[in-house]
């Protein structure tokens, strides 16, 4: 039937159904990047776990290549954009190791709390310290749970019954659907400031790289513990050894690091720190759904069938009218969850012009896929991102005019107190966002942008852009803005490079300046 790689161990089930479908299952373990391009020539499928990078090259060197199959969650190790150009299908095993990841953060959790590895290696060590490693119990204490997605809300779930206060940060999670989980929402300085135990729950984006940094800890509450099964890079490890160290932080349990694999960090030589080789996933019982999941995943790309767990979709899903609008959708929703810091209650999507005789259901997937792609640990696909948006409260509304005034077609995003819309312009349909907020606006979405609402006053262009250069960041593009009203302005810029926490709250307390918001690309 067809040649399938496997370039990591995968479960025995999976394996042999796919034999018994008739591919060919070639497994070739431990490849070097060099060998897995030669590997995976005249390859129709390539299964992998979080090992295995999987390049443009990679991709590139079969033509044959119909899908590749990540057993397991994330997908940080592959080009899923250059994937969908090339017309390869990802998908993934979302659900496999969701209960098992949040079983091992309880078991981290209790191991910190009560000091069993340090205590099990000094008995074993012929040393009997009952004093030395007395413990806390969870009971009655504060869990501030950093992401709440299905992990962090089977999290919640077990916390709750060992009779713990639960606090959580997620702005993409609305407060009805918090209480709900008996959870108190609130931001993230606040959270450290008042929990005794902080378990994250987030998706590697350039944003949550280092989240947990020195500045953050400061803020810490005195005998904070904190515990990471999610993501690696996220802490800033040599800054919790510093914050361990001075006492912000009591301790920590981490499953997952900045470089994998690692047998060196600063914390592995602290006695309040907890450490286990990246087991969040690693129980039978998960690997053999993952296995199963991702073979049958793949029997189904391979058979040109509905693929329910696709993280990306193949154009031709999409009509000839809505196809170019796609990327500019999900870049949308995107920049909308930026610009609204997370997911409104209700979110209103509008469809003005040619397009509202179009079947836009795919372009309200890519504005949710958009919208979601820095919540939680899962990656989000066009399957998932309606029950995303159901589990964290978030009300979904479509609409469509044929009436359009001003462009020929329009997609505009409201929700909350923001609002955002765009098009694409010219021969060769370029992107453009030509509302923000209800101001008028005319600019390519960009990577890194600034979002100024201030006085209508001179001096405050200059304001903006004089500290801009006094950082260092250079301004690619600028649009001014006003409201309909003209009592406020609002600059939209393009600047090379992210721009620092620092800066921005020194823009946000200058005379003038009402509002800024920094948007980049997750």
């Amino acid at each position: 039937m067809a040649r399938i790689l496997v370039t990591e161990k995968l479960a025995d089930a999976g394996l042999d159904d796919l034999r018994a479908a008739g591919h060919d299952v070639d497994v070739q373990l431990g490849l070097s990047p060099e060998a897995l391009v030669e590997a995976v020539r005249g390859a129709a499928a390539l299964i992998i776990r979080s090992s295995t990078t999987v390049t443009a090259e990679v991709l590139a060197a079969s033509p044959e290549l119909v899908v590749v199959g990540r057993a397991g969650i994330g997908l940080d190790n592959v080009d899923v954009p250059a994937a969908t150009t090339q017309g390869v299908l990802v998908v993934n095993a979302p659900q496999s190791n969701i209960l098992t990841t949040a079983e091992h953060t309880m078991a981290m959790l209790l191991a910190q709390a009560r000091n069993i590895p340090q205590a099990h290696g000094a008995l074993k060590a012929g040393k009997w310290e009952r004093s030395r490693w007395e413990g806390v119990e969870l009971h009655g204490k504060t869990l501030g749970i950093v992401g709440l997605g299905r992990i962090g809300t089977l999290v919640a779930q077990r916390a709750n019954a060992f009779g713990m206060h639960l606090v959580a940060h997620d702005p993409y999670v609305s407060a009805d659907r918090a209480r709900q989980l008996n959870i108190e929402l609130c931001g993230l300085e606040e959270l450290v400031g008042r929990a005794d135990f902080v378990t994250l729950h987030l998706v590697k984006t350039p944003e949550t790289i280092g989240l947990f940094g020195k500045d953050l800890f400061t803020k810490a509450k005195p005998g904070l513990r904190i515990v990471n099964v999610s993501r690696g890079g996220i802490i800033d490890e040599a800054a919790l050894a510093w914050a361990i160290g001075e006492g912000h932080v009591a301790g920590a349990a981490l499953d997952v690091f900045a470089t994998e694999p690692t047998t060196e960090s600063p914390l592995f030589g602290l006695d309040s720190v907890v450490v286990t080789p990246h087991l969040g996933a690693s129980t039978v019982e998960a690997q053999d759904k993952a296995g199963a999941t991702i073979a049958e995943q793949v029997q189904l790309a391979l058979a040109g069938e509905f693929v329910p767990f696709a993280v990306n979709v193949a154009a031709s899903e999409a009509s000839e009218a809505v196809r170019p609008f796609l990327p500019l959708a999900e870049r949308l929703g995107a920049l909308f969850a930026a610009l609204a810091e997370g997911a409104p209650t209700t979110l209103e999507v509008e469809y003005q012009g040619q397009l509202a005789d179009a079947d836009t259901r795919i372009l309200t997937l890519s504005v949710l896929k958009g919208l979601f792609s820095g919540a939680g640990e899962e990656s989000v696909s066009y399957v998932n991102a309606p029950q995303l948006a159901e589990e964290r409260g978030v009300e979904v509304r479509e609409t469509k005019t044929s009436a359009a005034h001003d462009f020929v077609n329009l997609v505009t995003l409201r929700g909350g107190h923001h609002s955002l819309a765009g098009t694409l312009a010219g021969l060769r349909g370029d992107p453009r966002i030509v509302m923000l907020d209800d101001h008028t606006v005319e600019l390519p979405p960009a990577d890194h942008m600034l979002v100024v609402r201030n006085d209508d006053r001179p001096g405050m262009i200059g304001l903006v852009t004089t500290s801009l250069g006094a950082a260092g960041v250079n301004i690619s593009d600028l649009h001014l803005g006003r409201s309909p009203s003209g009592a406020m302005a609002l600059m939209v810029l393009a600047v090379d490079q992210p721009v620092s926490d620092e800066l921005l709250e020194r823009l946000r307390v200058a005379d003038g300046i009402a509002t800024v918001h920094a948007l980049s690309r997750g």
